[in-house]
């Protein structure tokens, strides 16, 4: 099935970063904005309670539960915002290296963000995404 999403990488630039720089989407393709992804069970508590990894993956996998409500999966996503409630770098690189890893060879352009809270008791991490399908 062809891919909407297009992968841009520039030899001018770093290739110390886990992802790629930018990413296109053809005019023709829909767009899906996610709301952020929180590590919620389905009973509205919050999963891994301080566990920055374990709410990495819940929210990875809440995630995955809207993009396929959309019809998509996170290889139609076209860049991500990864929220981290921390001022210690080590808790967001624990945080991303479980996105990066769900993400695989689809390394889209993310953003990785320390934030004072987020907006759920004991929430620790959040994963803003959009993404973009070719509808058939």
């Amino acid at each position: 099935m062809p891919r909407a999403v297009t992968l841009i990488r520039s030899a001018a630039l770093s290739d110390v970063a886990e992802y790629a720089y930018a990413a296109t989407a053809p005019a023709e393709s829909r767009l899906i904005f996610l709301a952020g992804a929180c590590p919620l069970n389905e009973d509205g508590s919050t999963a891994a309670v301080g566990d920055y990894a374990g709410q990495a993956s819940k929210a990875v996998e809440n995630m995955r539960t809207a993009l396929a409500a959309s019809g998509a999966s996170l290889h139609d996503v076209i860049s991500t915002r990864v929220l981290v409630a921390s001022s210690r770098q080590e808790d967001l690189v624990t945080a991303w290296k479980v996105v990066r890893d769900a993400f695989a060879d689809h390394d889209v352009p993310s953003t990785l963000m320390g934030v004072t809270v987020l907006g759920y008791t004991d929430q620790l991490v959040e994963i803003e995404a959009v993404a973009a399908v070719l509808d058939a």
